[in-house]
């Protein structure tokens, strides 16, 4: 589905940075079947990942050791700066302060108060993924938290998302709503006892694939990891990965409406 312009709160874009930009874009376009745009000689070296010539994610380069590589999900806002305000209001932390990203935008990256890292983009020229719930375009992003009821409280606060419960068998599962919009716009998960100790709470992104069994295996044949899956559930076929430097996601077959 493609996709011109995003509500405030709704997330709008991914990104990640890359020890080793050739290895990664080479994973990722055949694990996904992406084409890469340059973003230009300021960007330093960023890449805008398209899809039928429409973008759907971001790369660029780490220039610090020793930093994880890691998908970070963007959220959409009216006002960079006035959420940043509002993130240190709600008990959130404020990692990078709100700055122009050259004439596309305004960003801010930030941790709720359970220790997730996400990202606010003001749009000025580029409002997001041009391209969703396709295949190789992102089709979900979802909180992985220990602490779900103190990020509803920080999510309502900060963005006015509202949840409703889906019971699971291991614990409920929440739809993330914008308003009182009854479509979702995302997920939340609690980490229970399975989840290993190292791993932190974080914003996990979902890449719709033609057959999430396939992208498993390519996964495995490029390097990368498998860590669940493929299983099947509610929406699709599913599966949780990682690129050869550690990078986690999800890949989704997902079911005919």
């Amino acid at each position: 589905m493609e996709i011109t312009a995003y509500p405030p709160g709704m997330p709008c874009w991914v990104d990640m940075g890359s020890p080793d930009m050739a290895a990664s874009k080479n994973f990722y376009s055949q694990l996904l079947g992406w084409d890469y745009e340059d973003a230009g000689p300021e960007s330093g070296g960023y890449q805008l990942a398209t899809v039928r010539g429409k973008r759907v994610a971001g790369m660029g380069p780490q220039f610090q050791e020793g930093v994880p590589t890691v998908w970070t999900t963007y959220l959409a806002v009216a006002d960079a700066d006035a959420t940043a305000r509002s993130v240190r209001d709600a008990g959130g932390r404020v990692f990078l302060e709100p700055m122009d990203v050259l004439d596309q935008g305004r960003m801010a990256v930030f941790a709720d108060p359970t220790g997730a890292v996400v990202a606010a983009w003001q749009p000025v020229r580029m409002p997001g993924s041009g391209l969703v719930n396709e295949p190789g375009a992102v089709c979900w992003n979802e909180l992985d938290t220990r602490d779900p009821e103190g990020a509803k409280a920080f999510y309502g606060k900060v963005f006015g998302w509202s949840t409703s419960e889906v019971p699971m068998a291991e614990a409920p599962y929440s739809m993330w709503h914008l308003g009182d919009v009854e479509q979702p716009i995302g997920g939340m998960m609690k980490m229970g006892k399975n989840w290993p100790a190292e791993v932190p709470p974080h914003w996990m992104v979902c890449f719709a694939v033609h057959d999430a069994d396939t992208a498993v295996e390519i996964v495995r044949e490029l390097g990368g990891a498998v860590f669940y899956g493929p299983e099947d559930i509610g929406p699709g076929r599913f599966a949780v990965v990682a690129d050869p430097h550690g990078a986690a996601f999800g890949v989704l077959k997902l079911r005919a409406p």
